[in-house]
Order: C-alpha cells, then sequence, then structure tokens
C-alpha cells in the first residue's frame, strides 16, 4: 500500500505573532518553525502503523516549501517515512498547496493520501477538501480512528453528540484529528538513518491564487479582570451584555 502523508512547517506555538508590510505578511525574524503537530502526531504516525501492521507497503512525505523547510522534513524521516518529496514553492495559499501535491500524487497512484487535520498557524482546514476535488477522490475530514481491510478502510470522526462511523475504498484522502495515534519521538537511529533517505525537489507546476491577503491583525489584548459583587447582579448583567457582549 503506497501512503502519502502532507506536511507542513508552522511556528511553534510559544511565537510571539508580528507583521511586517503593513501587516501583509508574517514576520518570520527570529520564529522558531516546528513541524505541524497534527501532521507529525496523528497523520505521519498512523500512516506509519498501519505500513507495519500490513507488514509492507511504503510511506512518502510531501511538503511544498523552501529549502529551508528540509529540517522539518527530515525529522519527518527520523521518525520512519521511507522517503520525502519538497515541491520547490512557496506556498502562497491553501489552493496553492493543494495544486501542487495534487498534480504529484496524480501520476503515483497513492492509495490514501494523509493530512493533519489543520495547521496551527491559519487553521483553515482547506487543503484536503480542495485536493480531493482535484483529485476526483472521496476526503473524510477530522478523522479520529482508521483500520483498513484489503481496499476498504473503517473510519471513525467526532459529530455533534456521538460518533460517526465510514466505510471507504481506496484511493481516498483523510485528515487526522486527535486520537488516531499517539506521538512519536525519533530515537538516534532514526535520526542518523533519515540523512541517508531519500529527499527529492521537484518543481512546482503554474498555479494562480484564487484570493489574496489583504490584512493581517493580532487579536485585542487581554484585560484586567473585574470583580463584581455576588448580590449585585444587575451590574453583572451589564457587564455581560455591554462588555463581553456575551448575552
Amino acid at each position: 500500500m503506497k501512503l502519502l502523508v502532507c506536511v507542513s512547517k508552522t511556528p511553534d506555538t510559544t511565537t510571539k505573532i508580528s507583521f511586517t508590510e503593513n501587516d501583509t505578511n508574517f514576520n518570520t525574524q527570529g520564529v522558531q518553525f516546528i513541524m505541524n503537530p497534527y501532521d507529525e502526531w496523528y497523520a505521519l504516525v498512523r500512516a506509519l502503523e498501519l505500513k507495519e501492521k500490513l507488514g509492507s507497503g511504503t510511506v512518502t512525505i510531501i511538503n511544498v516549501g523552501p529549502a529551508d523547510n528540509d529540517t522539518v522534513i527530515r525529522k519527518g524521516l527520523a521518525i520512519g517515512a521511507d522517503d520525502a518529496v519538497r515541491i520547490d514553492a512557496n506556498p502562497t495559499s491553501s489552493h496553492f498547496v493543494a495544486k501542487q501535491i495534487a498534480e504529484y500524487a496524480k501520476a503515483q497512484s497513492y492509495d490514501i493520501v494523509f493530512l493533519g487535520k489543520e495547521t496551527i498557524d491559519y487553521n483553515g482546514a482547506e487543503v484536503g477538501s480542495v485536493m480531493a476535488e482535484m483529485l476526483d477522490a472521496p476526503f473524510i475530514s477530522f478523522a479520529t480512528h482508521l483500520e483498513v481491510n484489503g481496499n476498504t478502510a473503517t473510519i471513525n470522526r467526532e459529530v455533534e453528540g456521538g460518533t460517526e462511523v465510514l466505510e471507504v475504498d481506496t484511493p481516498f484522502l483523510i485528515s487526522a484529528a486527535k486520537g488516531m495515534a499517539e506521538q512519536r519521538i525519533p530515537n538516534m537511529r532514526g535520526i542518523m538513518m533519515a540523512k541517508r533517505k531519500p529527499l527529492n525537489v521537484v518543481p512546482a507546476v503554474d498555479s494562480s491564487d484564487l484570493v489574496s491577503v489583504t490584512k493581517y491583525e493580532l487579536p485585542s489584548g487581554k484585560t484586567d479582570c473585574k470583580y463584581v459583587d455576588p448580590e449585585n447582579m444587575e451590574e453583572l448583567v451589564s457587564l455581560l451584555h455591554n462588555e463581553a457582549k456575551v448575552i
């Protein structure tokens, strides 16, 4: 079984965010980058578990980005992926990323394409659905459990008030949420082997962005806590209505 795992490079969760060029570009100066946790902990690890359970197959990771993304990609190889592909382009939008990966995947006949449920920077959760349309393949989002029997997969995902269980035949795309797998830490042997595993760099295909960024804005800073006398319900209601605007 051929498995493809899409990985993104995202800022570490402790990063202080700022913007440049009239708030139209994310300022990367001094930012510590990591592999997107949903891609690493759930999508990649579940793909590796599936390969190990089946006793055969390959796990390839793919990333759209410049050469400085190679460090993040090598971590995926250290965790256990067989090889990696980097599409040499700046990921300007979800549509652009989906187009690049879809064009590469079309020629490779992957059985399952894995993604994390979203990236922790923009939280768009758009790439999987756009890619599925381009590949004309089913897409199951926010999955928490996956089992494969032959060419048929059984997938669980949480829905309002319960769990939805689906069956789908390969090929398909799936985005992984918490519960899909447990995080793996690269060991020394994996790190050393990652240096010798192939990382193929391919050129981007032509693709136009359908949207453009007008401006980024930081959320408002937290205000001081306000204490209300428990006997003064009118003041509490007034604050909730006029300042917090939650009622």
